[in-house]
């Protein structure tokens, strides 16, 4: 029995030192992930609450933290290009506790300010796409303007006199409406707005002629008649009814959005591979799949390495057509 008891002793013994030993082999990163995760996550979205990140997001969120056992902390901070969530994401700790989306819109913002607090290729590392989307022109459902034709003669007519509106300066939403005034030569203010449902309230007191915002961020306004869709930016109709920019007569103009979430550079693959695995198998639930496209959305995953040659692509694009359009830097 004394033999029993000492080889059992031994066992123990060597257990505890081989398991110490792993331990003191990993990086206080990898060791940190071996009980990934053990608290909420907080997901930062840098636009308001009632937009098409923030809705998409949740859904998905909703779903991670059935399966991970801790429920995700939505942390909506809208600011000008999405600096302010970006600098705070990318000062964070990097041990996945701390996530942000990004959008198209990402890759937009370097050629549109002269400088920034982060550097969006480096200071991120990507997880997976979640959903792509396209960005609709719309009109008071009482507005005589009809389709894009209509607002072009009219902002012709009118130069200067004008309002268009979209969220956050720097945002697709945003940067769709700049692009939008540069290919059809318009001269028109671009109006920021914290907020998709401040847009709405914006177009019913004709407070601006046409809003550029998604389906989902304003699909009570649309779906109730109070508001109405000219057309979509995408390459192909997300509502049927509802012309593309290039059945329209603007054929060079397309904006097709992505959102993915990103969490700071240094944060450990195990914990990456975790989340995009976790994200990719939520996609493709039936129920997440039409929530999605009820939406205007398209739910879908991507391999990290496929979102950062996304991003890659995108960055050079917007480059181009930001200085082909001329608009200056901030």
């Amino acid at each position: 029995m004394r033999c029993a008891s000492s080889l059992s002793r031994i066992f123990r013994f060597g257990l505890a030192a081989a398991v110490a030993l792993t331990l003191a082999s990993l990086s206080p990163q990898q060791a940190a992930a071996q009980g990934y995760p053990n608290k909420p996550i907080r997901i930062i979205i840098p636009f308001g609450p009632g937009g098409f990140a923030d809705i998409t997001l949740r859904i998905v969120a909703d779903k991670l933290g059935e399966r991970l056992g801790h429920r995700p902390i939505i942390d909506n901070r809208p600011s000008g290009g999405g600096i302010a969530a970006a600098q705070a994401v990318a000062t964070s700790p990097a041990d996945g506790y701390t996530l942000i989306v990004l959008t198209n819109g990402t890759a937009i913002t370097p050629s549109l300010f002269k400088s920034l607090p982060f550097d969006p290729v480096k200071d991120f590392v990507p997880i997976s796409s979640v959903a792509f989307f396209d960005v609709h022109l719309l009109v008071n459902n009482a507005s005589p303007i009809k389709t894009v034709a209509d607002l072009v003669a009219e902002a012709k007519k009118r130069p200067g006199a004008l309002n268009m509106g979209a969220i956050n300066p720097g945002s697709t939403q945003s940067l769709s409406a700049e692009l939008f005034k540069a290919t059809a030569g318009l001269e028109m203010t671009n109006v920021p707005f914290k907020t998709s449902p401040d847009v709405l309230t914006a177009l019913l007191r004709d407070d601006i002629v046409v809003g550029f915002e998604t389906y989902a961020a304003l699909k009570g306004g649309i779906d109730g008649k109070q508001i109405r869709s000219i057309a979509s930016t995408g390459p192909t109709r997300s509502l049927p009814d509802v012309p593309t920019t290039a059945e329209a007569g603007l054929p060079s103009y397309e904006v097709y959005g992505w959102n993915s979430l990103f969490a700071p550079a240094g944060t450990p693959p195990e914990v990456v591979a975790l989340l995009n695995k976790e994200i990719k198998e939520i996609l493709a639930l039936p129920d997440v799949q039409a929530k999605m496209k009820e939406l205007g959305a398209e739910p879908k995953s991507s391999t990290p390495a496929e979102v950062a040659a996304r991003l890659a692509a995108d960055i050079k694009k917007w480059a181009a057509v930001i200085e082909l359009a001329k608009i200056e830097k901030r």
